[in-house]
């Protein structure tokens, strides 16, 4: 029998441990927040060890050595979380005078306090929504704009703000009839989430828009990171995703209850390998993985294409199209546009 070279065994060694830890980052979506703050970060990393496997794979099918398969089980037995790191096809089915288009967008405050150095962002908003005519439109980090209510046409909406001089909150527009409404709070929090039942032909829908516990973490945190930087990060991280749990345990006690059809879109400040995604997702189908392409990128961040914002519909409702504008940059998130068909009347 050929003996080993000393690489190989060192990258046989590094590829066992690459293979235990991407174990474990596959267990996190089913481990609470609350009881392993710490470990919950880790998910975060998840589409990273994913790489590494692959790498690992390719490296030993190159040198015609069984070790492959051992990266190679580990990305079989992920493949659903690749799905959602990664749409190699797009889903673009032909178009019916029943399909309908949501938009899902968090507008940070049309830049109110001038994060961007822009003085046009509201005016760029309001045309992308005139260009794109969604039928359902959900704002978070919404705040009252008269220029942007001037310039959209919805014959209905609902909106829920706070805040004395510099309002802000939520808001859901709707080219059909939205027959009832109301909000989820969440204790000791500045974020919500807010329903509004709609009335298409003669189906109910129910649309909820989420804005959950953000991490507060600036965008430029990667820059000059030491040790205390980084034990303040997977602080905030920890405790961000704790309040999280509570919020998306809320959310899916009080979708329960509902009797129509569902959709949930907005800004889970998350991932999609974390206990926060897998249940408020619960049993619905997430657009991207349904009709999307690439990254499906929703958040500005330079370095990783990072997808927090999120649209969820039941099984009555058909995915047809799903498009992250991750090319406007108005805001520090980008547009979530998907149309959807309704399957099935209520019941």
């Amino acid at each position: 029998m050929r003996k080993q070279s000393w690489l190989s065994r060192i990258m046989f060694f590094l590829n066992v441990v690459l293979t235990i830890v991407t174990f474990i980052a596959y267990s996190l979506p089913f481990l609470a927040p609350k009881a392993f703050p710490f470990l919950s970060v880790f998910s975060l990393g998840l589409p990273f060890l994913l790489f590494l496997n692959f790498f690992f794979f390719v490296y030993w099918l190159l040198q015609l050595k069984r070790y492959m398969l051992l990266s190679g089980l580990v990305l079989l037995l992920g493949i659903t979380f690749i799905n959602r790191f990664y749409k190699f096809s797009e889903t673009n089915l032909p178009k019916e005078t029943t399909d309908f288009t949501l938009m899902s967008y968090n507008v940070r405050l049309f830049n109110l306090y001038e994060w961007l150095p822009k003085d046009d962002v509201p005016q760029q908003i309001s045309k992308l929504i005139q260009d794109k005519k969604p039928d359902i439109l959900c704002l978070q980090e919404f705040s009252p704009n008269e220029l942007v209510s001037k310039s959209i046409n919805f014959k209905y909406n609902y909106t829920k703000l706070y805040g004395g001089k510099n309002k802000y909150g939520q808001a859901i527009y709707s080219n059909y009839k939205i027959i009832d409404k109301g909000e989820i709070e969440f204790p000791n929090s500045s974020n919500n989430v807010i329903f509004a039942d709609i009335v298409k032909e003669k189906d109910t829908i129910r649309i909820y828009s989420m804005h959950l516990q953000s991490i507060k973490i600036s965008t430029d945190i990667h820059e000059n990171i030491d040790e205390q930087k980084s034990k303040f990060i997977f602080k905030r991280l920890s405790e961000a995703f704790t309040i999280q749990q509570q919020q998306a345990e809320l959310i899916k006690s009080h979708y329960e209850t509902c009797k129509y059809a569902k959709i949930i879109c907005g800004d889970l400040n998350n991932s999609a390998f974390s206990y926060v995604y897998r249940t408020i997702k619960g049993d619905m189908k997430d657009a991207f993985e349904e009709a999307g392409v690439g990254f499906g990128k929703s958040y500005n961040y330079k370095y990783y294409p990072a997808r927090i914002d999120y649209i969820f519909v039941e099984d009555q409702i058909k995915v047809k199209q799903f498009k992250s504008v991750d090319t406007f940059f108005q805001s520090d998130h980008f547009p979530q546009i998907t149309r959807l068909s309704l399957v099935l009347e209520n019941k």
